[in-house]
């Protein structure tokens, strides 16, 4: 008996009445920690004692200790309290009969347990709390106790207080509870000291994330099931994630987006991101628990754990996650002889102690294959001493068994034993066994081979799977030897199917390194058919997602970057794609990475899959920003193409098109315009004006002249392409929708703010309705619609939606991604005109420097944003600096975009108003004069940007007494504006207050 927990209650009553001192098995923790807090919010003091009697002691002398226990004894009794030790039926009874009667008035009980108790449990007149709601249980407890009064309602929502064992946290999807487990109560009471604090009233924790560390096989696992089934009902949230395999773990993080009730769209990272939010901020659920099994490569699975308050709990083979600071770590070592005892004497009923621990000191005490063995020896009538003798001989060839070297020899030995064991009882069990092995270890997907092709199976398998009673035969004798674990689906069904088989990982590894070669190329082969068949053949069709999610984690197991079937490859480049169109960059980039890495000494860089899973390649380092690596190996296969095929080639024409993106983020504008202009006309050429891949590398080389700054042009280019779109297709495609939202953005770049407001007004309302308002898209269709309410005077309006769409592009997309930065730019000059001036000089700086590390110093889009921070230096009065800056920022924009594009003629604006806060008026007209030109030619002698031009000129000129020039300059712009734009609009009232005329960088979607 250990671990007590003592709270002293409230004083007054309590002392009156006195203490209770409540007796619990481990299993039992979540009911006694309730009946103590509803004594307690009573006024009784309270002490936890958790029951674990010794295996060498008398049972009477362990429950006379009881009575060392401070006041009244509350026994809570389950399935488990009989079982520890353990103790026998006939000890139980006659230690009650000792024990009990002679101090009646100190022993009360209640029971929660879920199978009949030993009929000698009745001297201690257990109140049953089973199948109750809490006040009825509360007033059951009482009237054991024999405390008068119905009491009160106890609040379950207070700080601290525990939830009613019957009410379970809302959200839940732990594995089921091992009703074999045994011991570590210590480590489970360190973790959760460390995790909730020691006690009532205790502070916060500092920690939030354990690491629990220790050798596969020690039971880490295990002992985090058990947390979470133990101490869940601390929590609202309790969520299990498999951390094996990245892709799998984003998914299974995800769905707890869903089960929050998040409202989310349906991209992996959106709802990962809302999960991270929502976990940090508390809402709508303030307590929880997340736990990443198996989370051995840190570096795959760190950003999928999130912030907070809550607790993270991982459990993994490797010291990475306390060595980096990450998580604070405790170490899981192998059972104690006495907890093997007891766990082996449990398993195998009928071996003695002597014999128990024998088998334990043979094993080394490892959990894993003590439970192998304990199962193995309650199973089989050989004696439990010559078993024993096998395992410490260490000789498994004594079975028949051929072993790898590489493993413990007690493992060797047992596993040799239960295989024997296996095969001459289910020779089918053993060959479905080995097939688990070409699996994910901890989803195997039992129903997706029960359901498989005839022709996928061979014979003998394909025999047992359409016979259901000897399928489930041979699943049971596999459940036997411990190696596997099966989860049922949730049904009612009196007898609901198997959804997914689970192995310990070092079977899984031993399995398959047991196998000749010969013999794992059979099972891996088959394997690969299995994945073939269920492949839905159709990536980008949102109602296949969930089965390609299913898919990812089997890949590499299965070999399928192994296999040369065509088939296969397929598979492959099929779960490629849906990694792409998923979001799931990372683990896309992997995949293309793995494939190229195998196969490239073995086929030509133009074979088909090689081509397209390169060409996805490059797609993954692209929309990772991995800009210079992307154009790396888009100018490869260019050129390997090129080698070998015409250049209207559709191949070449595809892969010129994807460097000419690359070409685009970087910055290489011009490059990209010969690019995308030459593909688009070979399309024309090959497939006609009209074909959907002619439009879209139209839609290429119009978005390239907007950037180049040819805004007639691209202006010219999205409009046809929105009307062919709109015959061809219709209003609500997302590919209509999305032409339309980009010819009301060249609108808005072209100064016709009335008309690019309320087409865009329209396009963002259907995108809502259409995509939803977490998609990519739609994001950008809010950020177009902001810019534009803001430029037609409303921006109260403006304001409202940009700091949402810089809200749901962090969440969606990720604090540093491009499309992220490029929202973030613009609300921060917003923020430097409307706002707070202090937050848009941190945003501005941030962003600044962010592209600066994502693209380099001389990108167009590192040097406008740099821009945009003079600005804000000007505002603070710092005009020195603000001089610096706009200077080089017209120096660097003139070196990359030339000296007429309305980028650089924006930069010279800014640079004008710098020179003439240093009182250098002369510098200030000269450049003036030379921007005013320049614009009048780039974008016409009535767009906003020359009519602020020449409203900043008219202002240096009075600045040097030029009041003539001046005046006839300012009225000239003040009549075109109010022609324009109108009289009463902001850059019209601006220009007749005189206020200086600025110009913001805006940077552009690529």
């Amino acid at each position: 008996m250990v671990d007590q927990s003592a709270s002293a209650g409230s004083s007054g009553p309590a002392g009156a009445i006195g203490h209770i001192t409540i007796s619990y098995a481990g299993f039992a923790r979540p009911w006694a920690a309730w009946i103590s807090h509803q004594l307690e919010q009573l006024g009784h003091g309270t002490t936890l004692l958790r029951w674990d009697p010794q295996a060498d002691a008398a049972l009477a002398e362990e429950l006379s200790g009881l009575l060392e226990a401070e006041g009244r004894l509350l026994m809570v009794l389950d399935d488990w309290y009989f079982r520890l030790g353990p103790k026998t039926q006939e000890e139980w009874t006659a230690a009650l009969r000792e024990v009990v009667p002679p101090h009646a008035d100190r022993f009360a009980a209640v029971s929660v347990a879920t199978q009949s108790l030993p009929a000698t449990a009745a001297l201690l007149r257990p109140a049953d709390l089973r199948d109750l709601d809490a006040r009825e249980a509360q007033r059951r407890v009482l009237h054991r106790l024999g405390i008068k009064g119905a009491g009160r309602a106890v609040d379950e929502s207070a700080p601290g207080a525990p939830r009613f064992p019957n009410n379970p946290p809302e959200v839940w999807n732990i594995p089921r509870r091992n009703n074999r487990f045994t011991g570590r109560d210590d480590v489970l009471e360190e973790l959760h000291d460390k995790l909730a604090g020691s006690g009532p009233g205790a502070a916060p924790p500092l920690e939030t994330r354990i690491a629990l560390y220790g050798t596969s096989g020690v039971g880490k696992s295990q002992i985090a099931q058990e947390y979470a089934h133990r101490f869940g009902n601390d929590y609202d949230v309790v969520w299990w994630v498999s951390a094996i395999n990245r892709g799998a773990a984003r998914e299974q993080l995800a769905e707890l987006a869903t089960r929050l009730g998040l409202a989310v769209g349906r991209e992996l990272g959106d709802r990962i991101r809302a999960v991270h939010e929502a976990l940090r901020i508390g809402r709508p659920y303030r307590r929880w628990l997340l736990i990443f099994d198996s989370a051995d490569d840190m570096e795959q699975i760190e950003d999928l754990v999130p912030d907070g308050r809550g607790h993270v709990l991982i459990t993994t083979l490797t010291r990475d996650w306390s060595g980096s600071g990450s998580a604070q770590e405790i170490e899981v070592p192998p059972f104690t002889r006495v907890e093997s005892v007891a766990y082996a004497r449990r398993r195998a009923r009928r071996l003695t102690p002597v014999e128990a621990d024998l088998l334990s000191e043979a094993v080394q005490d490892l959990p894993l294959l003590l439970a192998q063995t304990a199962a193995w020896l309650d199973a089989n009538p050989m004696p439990p001493k010559e078993y024993i003798e096998l395992i410490r001989r260490g000789e498994p060839s004594l079975v028949g068994i051929r072993i790898s070297s590489d493993y413990p020899m007690a493992f060797q030995t047992s596993w040799a034993i239960t295989l024997n064991t296996l095969r001459e009882r289910s020779p089918a069990a053993v060959e479905l066994l080995k097939l688990f092995a070409f699996f994910a270890p901890d989803a195997i997907p039992v129903p997706m081979l029960a359901k498989a092709r005839r022709g996928d199976l061979p014979e003998h398998l394909a025999d047992l799977a359409a016979e259901p009673i000897s399928w489930n035969t041979a699943l049971r004798r596999l459940t036997e030897s411990t190696a596997v674990r099966l989860d049922y689906q949730v049904s009612e069904d009196a007898d609901p199917a198997v959804e997914t088989a689970l192995m310990h990982r070092l079977y899984h590894r031993f399995l398959r390194s047991d196998m000749t070669e010969d013999e794992r190329d059979a099972k891996a082969a088959t394997a690969c058919r299995v994945l073939v068949s269920a492949d839905p053949q159709n990536p980008v069709d949102t109602r296949n997602w969930d089965r390609y999610a299913e898919l990812i984690p089997h890949l590499e197991p299965a070999c399928v970057l192994d296999s040369p079937e065509p088939a296969v490859q397929e598979l492959l480049v099929n779960c490629t794609e849906y990694l792409r169109v998923r979001g799931e960059y990372r683990m896309g980039l992997k995949l293309c990475e793995q494939f190229i890495a195998r196969w490239r000494t073995r086929l030509a860089p133009t074979q088909r899959t090689m081509l397209t899973l390169t060409h996805q390649h490059a797609n993954m380092l692209r929309l990772l920003g991995r800009y210079r690596e992307a154009e790396a190996v888009g100018s490869a296969i260019v050129d390997h193409l090129r080698a070998e095929r015409a250049e209207n080639d559709p191949d070449v024409l595809r892969a010129k098109d994807g460097l000419g993106g690359t070409h685009m983020a970087l910055g290489a504008f011009e490059e990209a315009y010969e690019i995308f202009d030459g593909v688009w006309r070979g399309f024309v050429e090959l497939l006609g004006p009209e074909a959907p891949r002619t439009l879209s590398a139209r839609n290429n080389l119009g978005e390239v002249l907007g950037l180049l700054g040819r805004y007639e042009e691209a202006l010219a280019t999205h409009g046809e392409l929105l009307a062919i779109r709109e015959r061809e297709l219709r209003a609500r495609h997302h590919l209509t929708l999305r032409s339309g939202m980009v010819y009301a953005h060249m609108l808005r770049l072209m100064g016709r703010y009335r008309e690019a407001t309320s087409r865009q007004e329209l396009n963002a309302r259907l995108h809502h309705q259409v995509m939803g308002r977490h998609t990519p898209q739609t994001l950008r269709a809010d950020h177009n619609l902001a810019l534009c309410l803001r430029r037609s005077g409303r921006p109260n309006e403006a304001n409202e939606l940009m700091r949402d769409v810089v809200e749901r592009s962090r969440r969606i997309e990720g604090p540093r991604h491009p499309e992220t930065l490029m929202v973030q730019a613009d609300y921060a000059t917003f923020l430097r005109e409307h706002g707070d001036l202090t937050q848009a000089g941190e945003l501005a700086d941030e962003v600044a420097e962010r592209y600066r590390s994502l693209v380099g110093e001389i990108h167009p889009y590192a040097v406008g944003t740099l821009g945009n921070t003079g600005l804000v230096r000007a505002e603070f009065g710092e005009h020195a600096e603000a001089l610096a800056i706009a200077e080089r920022a017209l120096h660097g924009m003139t070196a990359v975009m030339g000296p007429d594009h309305p980028w650089t003629l924006g930069c010279a604006l800014n640079a004008g108003a710098a020179r003439s806060r240093v009182d250098d008026e002369e510098g200030a007209v000269e450049l003036g004069r030379d921007t005013l030109e320049r614009t009048k030619v780039t974008l016409g002698e009535t767009h906003p940007m020359t009519l602020s031009t020449k409203t900043a000129l008219a202002e240096d000129l009075r600045a040097l007494r030029r009041s003539q020039e001046a005046a006839k300059l300012e009225q000239e712009a003040i009549g075109q504006l109010s022609e324009t734009l109108g009289a009463e609009h902001p850059h019209t009232l601006s220009a007749r207050r005189r206020r200086r005329p600025y110009w913001d960088f805006e940077p552009q979607p690529v």
